[in-house]
């Protein structure tokens, strides 16, 4: 494997290089992208997972095909809270290293949101037998008041199934915003110096940056009642209640967000909002783009990921930022973005050269035509740069789909 030299010159912007080596990527093209879901093949725990031989399982069904206006590639979300940083570091350099072996796109996700279990330095206030124990990290979790005595000890997650996480971060906690920046100036040098030493004709390999992953407060965090006394009881004696998007901001659960308002002086008493909510959130991802657009990212390859519950709520304003473009979740409406009104609403006043379909899936019945449609009204929009299904290991043995992004991109 190369190694990876940090010098002024891999350091230049990124913006400033393709300028320079006439490597730049057409407006027109557009990407379906796959992403590899953790630890289904690729495993940032074990970074040789994340080389040629899981590349190489997509390349079978989906040949590269650089001159084609619809291109295929790949993608992964790494949580540099979930593992080492010299893990994490082999791991992003073997998964751009087999990128580049192959031929493939790639668009690299950077979660520092939704995995932290690695990070108890920042979270664990309550256990001083357990390690990164300290009380001021309530500071940096969530609550369910406005004293740091609410703070909460665990929380859930469902996407597909329910499982115990630990507490959401404060996204305005100075210490955890602080840890999130260093990660960015960790791992973003690594993407930019790679793409520097490629050649003018493979700078296309490189699709993008995402930052964020559904960046919100309150649903893919959830809080029961009573729940830091569950902490010590069996997972499966846990509630298991469904999330009610419709009921901004709490969704049917406890309200969490007061230690993210209080922190950033928006509110001290009283009931959250959800624009206060999603008024954090925004600055919280705009303050990890600003950082990698500093590093060198232009605003062509960056991308912040938003979600919207219910149609037109105030989160699907969060990955409006000067140094992204915008991108979002689609699911209910990922048959065609063009009836989502929060996306469209802001794509009306968004100013950024593209947008993506960075998290979508198609639920329903797997029929080629309706894939097909789908993913034809998705890309309808010319700045639609890249749809990113979530996940290839739940499609691939799907004989319809895999037709359906055959007679795309074949075109």
């Amino acid at each position: 494997m190369k190694r990876f030299l940090f010098t002024a010159l891999l350091l230049a912007p990124l913006g400033a290089l393709d300028a320079a080596d006439g490597g730049a990527v057409s407006p027109a093209t557009q990407y379906i992208l796959f992403c590899r879901a953790p630890g289904q093949g690729m495993n940032q725990q074990l970074p040789e997972t994340l080389g040629r031989k899981n590349f190489e399982e997509v390349l079978a069904r989906f040949p590269n095909k650089p001159a084609a206006r619809i291109q295929t590639g790949l993608s992964y979300i790494f949580s540099p809270f979930r593992s080492p940083p010299e893990t994490m570091l082999k791991a992003v350099r073997v998964f751009l290293d087999a990128a580049e072996q192959t031929g493939t796109p790639v668009l690299v996700q950077i979660d520092t949101e939704h995995w932290w279990e690695a990070r108890p330095d920042l979270w664990n206030w309550w256990d001083a037998k357990q390690r990164g124990y300290n009380p001021a990290n309530r500071e940096n979790v969530e609550w369910t008041g406005w004293s740091p005595d609410e703070a909460i000890k665990i929380a859930w997650r469902n996407w597909g199934h329910q499982v115990r996480i630990a507490p959401p971060p404060n996204l305005a906690s100075p210490r955890y915003v602080t840890a999130c920046r260093e990660e960015i100036r960790r791992l973003v040098p690594v993407v930019l110096a790679w793409h520097a030493q490629l050649p003018a004709d493979r700078k296309h390999l490189l699709v993008g940056i995402k930052l964020g992953h559904e960046t919100s407060i309150g649903c893919n965090a959830y809080y029961y009642p009573g729940g830091n006394d569950l902490l010590a009881k069996p997972a499966a004696d846990d509630p298991k209640l469904h999330l009610k998007p419709d009921d901004v901001p709490a969704r049917g659960m406890v309200q969490l967000g007061y230690a993210a308002l209080k922190t950033s002086g928006i509110r001290t008493d009283g009931v959250p909002t959800g624009a206060e909510l999603a008024s954090v959130a925004h600055s919280y991802l705009e303050t990890l783009c600003a950082e990698a657009a500093t590093l060198g990212v232009p605003r062509e390859r960056l991308f912040a990921h938003g979600v919207g519950w219910k149609d037109d709520e105030p989160f699907y304003d969060v990955p409006i930022n000067r140094h992204a473009c915008p991108g979002w979740s689609f699911y209910q409406h990922a048959a065609d973005p063009r009836k989502d009104i929060g996306v469209q609403r802001n794509l009306a006043g968004s100013d950024a050269p593209f947008w993506a379909a960075t998290e979508w899936l198609l639920h329903g019945p797997r029929e080629t035509g309706r894939w097909r449609d789908a993913l034809t009204n998705t890309l309808a929009d010319p700045r639609c740069r890249y749809v990113c299904i979530f996940n290839w290991e739940g499609i691939r043995d799907s004989e319809p789909v895999l037709k359906a992004i055959t007679e795309l991109v074949e075109k």
